[in-house]
């Protein structure tokens, strides 16, 4: 999943996910917003035809967003490859 970031500012991330769709993406808006470094967490997506979706990010004081975020690529990319079918 390609990524491009947009924002790079401490507590604050804005990336374009490339590819990627609501469900996705709710993965991500979600878990974020369920730990405690995270203030506010959502995406947005302005053309579903013509505009790749972005992610924002802003954490608490204190805390780095891109840490958090890649910390939370980490542990789903765990979850996920730990999956029998």
């Amino acid at each position: 999943m390609p990524i491009k970031v947009l924002k790079n500012e401490g507590a604050e991330l804005r990336v374009r996910v490339i590819g990627e769709n609501h469900t996705t993406l709710q993965l991500f808006r979600s878990r974020l917003n369920d730990s405690a470094d995270v203030e506010y967490a959502n995406y947005f997506q302005k053309h579903p035809d013509l505009d790749e979706p972005e992610l924002y990010v802003r954490c608490v004081k204190g805390k780095n967003a891109e840490k958090t975020f890649r910390s939370l690529c980490s542990d789903i990319i765990s979850e996920f490859s730990g999956l029998k079918l």
